[in-house]
């Protein structure tokens, strides 16, 4: 059974809470998940190795937006300028429990 958003909303400048269709909460740092950014600039396509330093995402980093991507996933455009990564809910919900 696929568990999809039944509420996302972003709460401020660098903050994302998703609650799910099981009742589950999930808040999200800007940061950190611009850090897990699944996009072919930040991880190599070929080897699922992370090419991203997450040294180089500022703790300061803002959602500048936020847009559904049909109805499995989010895109962010990302206060550094990044904005080609594709965040399925299924990822989204991955992160969250970890």
């Amino acid at each position: 059974m696929a568990i999809e958003p039944r509420e996302i909303k972003q709460l401020d400048d660098a903050t994302l809470r998703i609650i799910w269709s099981d009742d589950r909460e999930c808040v999200f740092v800007a940061s950190t998940l611009r850090r897990a950014c699944p996009c072919a600039q930040c991880v190599n396509e070929w080897t699922g190795e992370r090419t991203l330093k997450p040294q180089t995402i500022s703790d300061d980093l803002q959602i500048n937006d936020v847009s559904v991507v049909g109805r499995y996933a989010l895109n962010f455009r990302w206060s550094d300028g990044h904005e080609t990564g594709i965040y399925s809910f299924r990822y989204l919900r991955e992160l969250c429990e970890q």
